[in-house]
């Protein structure tokens, strides 16, 4: 007695539903469980057949599976288990495990139920399949905007390709424009600088200034248009990456000396190139005509921005394994706000007024000078004068 009501609570408060029936199909038996799970009081269920707890075509099926079961021995679901969909007192389904056991008992055939509700887990299964469902939309749409993107940029970089050619084409005309033109100018500007030489040497005896001084205006012009000339050559140069520093030894006094001999001959009247030398040692391992180049055009600015009955300081200094070129003048200065940008390529400053030249020069200078290793500085006031320095060190 006390084993049966044992079993009888284990049944009463198991958490699965167990329902047994008889070899027909009559149930005999529902515990809380399976009544909550279909909606019935006990009363409603025991006596009647299984069958009406199951939505068609299984409860039109039932009695067959049965007795197929009873002729044949061979079971379905006896023992072995499957999902099935149950039918509630409300007429909504929902999905179970049944597992069935047969007992024989007292000369008859039982078979147990046993239900597991799968509800929860359909539901969480439902929601994962949606999920996933969105997540393959969200994969596909992103995969989608993925491939237009690509497509874009594929289209883009075509664009950029030929807008490149074409650039490259635009640049190796431009180049052997500047090239051809700086050659073919050469030619008729060195005829003009000879014949007004020739005018100049042949009129003196006349004694003219008119003659003179006319010629005197078209030689700074044929110098102008060379230096022009010369700007315009050595930045295509620069800008086709043709420009390749070449190193060797030099004695930068003697370099320094035979530029302050030159360019004095190009000052205004009573302007003065002083030069001085700061170190023991004289030689140094730079590219000596980029070099050249630097001083040149630094002097010939200091010359262009002075006014006549100036001093223009030209100094080099060698210490330490540290070479410092430095032209200093007295001239129109730098304005504050023009200073920022004074290194760009065709920049001029807005107090230049009149005074000719391209905005190339200190573009040329910056970039022979980073060619070799060097930096570039300057200070500058409005009226009071500018100063560069060129800083080369580890020689």
């Amino acid at each position: 007695m006390e084993n049966t009501a044992l079993l009888k609570a284990i049944i009463q408060n198991a958490i699965d539903g167990i329902i047994t029936i008889d070899d027909k199909g009559l149930v005999e038996s529902i515990n809380p469980a399976a009544c909550t799970l279909f909606g019935y009081q006990p009363d409603e269920v025991i006596g009647k057949n299984i069958s009406f707890l199951m939505p068609p075509p299984d409860r039109d099926r039932h009695d067959e599976y049965i007795s197929r079961y009873q002729h044949t021995r061979v079971p379905h679901i006896i023992g072995i288990g499957r999902e099935v969909t149950g039918l509630r007192k409300d007429g909504s389904m929902f999905p179970f495990r049944l597992a069935v056991s047969e007992v024989e008992y007292s000369g008859r055939r039982i078979y147990t139920g046993f239900i597991h509700d799968l509800s929860r887990q359909k539901d969480a299964e439902e929601q994962l399949r949606k999920h996933a469902l969105h997540l393959e939309e969200l994969v596909e749409e992103r995969t989608q905007s993925l491939k237009e993107t690509v497509l874009a940029l594929q289209d883009a970089k075509e664009e950029v390709s030929l807008s490149l050619e074409k650039e490259k084409e635009l640049g190796q005309l431009k180049s052997r424009f500047v090239s051809m033109a700086s050659h073919e100018f050469r030619t008729p500007l060195s005829a003009i600088q000879l014949s007004a030489s020739l005018i100049d040497k042949y009129a003196q005896p006349y004694n003219s200034e008119n003659i003179a001084k006319h010629v005197g205006k078209i030689k700074n012009a044929v110098s102008n248009l060379t230096t022009i000339l010369n700007d315009f050559l050595s930045l295509e140069k620069l800008e086709a990456g043709k420009v390749e520093p070449s190193f060797a030894p030099f004695d930068l006094v003697k370099l320094a000396e035979e530029i302050t001999e030159e360019m004095q001959l190009v000052a205004k009247q009573n302007q003065h190139i002083i030069y001085q030398h700061t170190g023991k040692q004289r030689l140094v391992n730079l590219d000596q005509n980029l070099l050249k180049n630097c001083i040149f055009n630094l002097i010939a600015n200091a010359i262009k921005y002075s006014g006549e009955n100036t001093f223009i300081e030209f100094n080099t200094e060698l210490a330490d394994d540290v070479c410092a070129v430095i032209v200093k003048d007295n001239g129109i200065g730098i304005p504050e706000k023009d200073q920022k940008n004074l290194f760009e390529p065709f920049f001029r400053a807005h107090n230049t007024g009149n005074i000719p030249g391209t905005g190339l020069g200190l573009n040329i200078v910056a970039r022979y000078t980073q060619l070799m290793g060097g930096k570039i500085s300057f200070s500058s006031v409005v009226n009071q004068g500018t100063s560069f320095t060129i800083i080369f060190k580890h020689l």
